[in-house]
């Protein structure tokens, strides 16, 4: 939108902009293709020389609505929607890396994306270094190789809930002339926007507060157009040398501060296809209309049942940066001052049996494998989603065995903590 407006009213009024007589509301453009007059018109869409729509695997006029608006809650000038928050990560990644390159990520991200990293992309001849983002400037630079091409992390981890020194990590990545890429998901950017502390790219998993409803699987990636691709050729070829598939076009010279999501739009989504349907975009629409409510009470809650926890004789430790004697409550205060997420992680005395059996007592809370949604919800990393790591890995990545991953939800706080309270008296 050309105003400068809120956060709250890009939320409600941004991406969709309905000309006369068209619908008020974002329609859901369910159509796999467009039609044209001529071959002419169609064959300058696939030679990059037109913007337009010709087939949804690579981009829909309901989904780029959607897009738009998460650029613009972001500051972000371009971006695209994924089938998922995997793909995001994957895409934003495999556009700039490819077999031979290595990138650096913090060790403390959830576990589908440390597998995907560490296993799954090794595979394809992209390595990574996993680094704790705790670590001294020092440390995390000796991890720097000359063929190393992006910093990842994301700002509140899942489900250890680190809180990374956004500004440090972004000044170490572009000492060495690589962009720093932030899944935002946690924070959304309701509560922090990385580009403001130097973030190159941002990522989300949709799926999660920007739905809200747990009702559709999704994905985005940001650009936040501040790297300079030509600055580091060398480091770049994707982006700044001949792509032969479309006519030798070079992304950074064609679209200069839009290069990276054309790359990834024209050549990943065009290859790859996890585009998100246009329904989940569609119901990814409503979800953010209503995030800038939604984040607060998610915060409140969250907070609410965190003191409750850490004063309760069954618990053995509580961790929510909304705390104030949390280790990253500083850090917490500069990123994100309105408050940070509605997940918190504690442990019970007894380990990781006691854990389990806690949470096979909470009637109100669901054990389910999602997170940060309107209903409140509890999952064991250790026995669930990070189950295929080991007991050295888990620990590398922040998460303990007796670690329950807690997602408040928006209902009344009383009722959660009520929740809470029954169950730990029945073990």
């Amino acid at each position: 939108m050309s105003e400068n407006y809120r956060p709250e009213t890009i939320c409600v009024q941004s991406g969709w902009k309905p000309k006369k007589g068209e619908p008020r509301v974002l329609p859901v453009y369910q159509s796999t293709t467009f039609k044209y007059e001529n071959s002419d018109q169609m064959g300058r869409l696939f030679d990059l020389e037109d913007a337009g729509y010709f087939y949804t695997r690579l981009q829909n006029p309901t989904n780029d609505a959607v897009a738009s608006k998460i650029a613009e809650l972001e500051g972000g000038i371009a971006g695209m929607l994924t089938s998922s928050g995997q793909a995001a990560n994957y895409y934003a990644i495999f556009n700039i890396c490819e077999a031979g390159d290595h990138f650096i990520c913090s060790n403390s991200i959830y576990g589908g994306t440390f597998n995907l990293f560490g296993t799954t992309m090794k595979k394809q001849g992209i390595s990574c270094t996993f680094v704790n983002p705790d670590a001294s400037d020092e440390e995390i630079e000796a991890a720097f190789l000359p063929n190393t091409k992006a910093v990842f992390a994301e700002t509140i981890s899942n489900p250890s809930l680190v809180v990374l020194d956004i500004e440090r990590f972004a000044q170490i990545a572009h000492r060495h002339g690589v962009p720093l890429v932030i899944d935002n998901t946690f924070a959304t950017p309701i509560n922090c926007r990385p580009f403001e502390w130097g973030a190159d790219i941002v990522t989300h998993s949709t799926t999660k507060y920007m739905d809200g409803h747990a009702m559709s699987v999704g994905g985005a990636i940001i650009d936040s157009g501040n790297f300079d691709w030509m600055a580091h050729k060398e480091k770049f070829p994707g982006l700044t040398t001949p792509d032969e598939s479309y006519h030798g076009i070079v992304y950074a010279e064609k679209f200069g501060k839009m290069a990276f999501i054309q790359k990834a739009t024209a050549q990943l989504m065009r290859d790859l296809g996890s585009i998100q349907s246009p329904q989940n975009a569609f119901l990814l629409n409503v979800g953010l209309e209503t995030l800038h409510l939604r984040m607060p009470r998610h915060c409140e809650n969250a907070k609410k049942a965190a003191e409750y926890l850490k004063k309760h004789e069954k618990v053995a430790w509580v961790n929510y940066a909304g705390l104030s004697d949390n280790k990253y409550y500083k850090l917490a205060e500069k990123y994100m001052p309105g408050g940070t997420c509605g997940v918190i992680s504690f442990g019970l005395k007894g380990g990781r049996d006691v854990s389990v059996k806690f949470m096979d007592r909470l009637k109100l809370a669901a054990i389910v494998t999602h997170v940060a949604d309107a209903r409140t919800c509890v999952l064991h990393p250790a026995s669930h989603t990070h189950r295929q790591m080991t007991d050295e890995q888990l620990m590398e990545a922040g998460v303990a065995p007796d670690l329950i991953r807690f997602s408040v939800g928006i209902e009344n706080a009383e009722d959660i903590i009520a929740d809470l309270e029954q169950a730990l008296a029945a073990i």
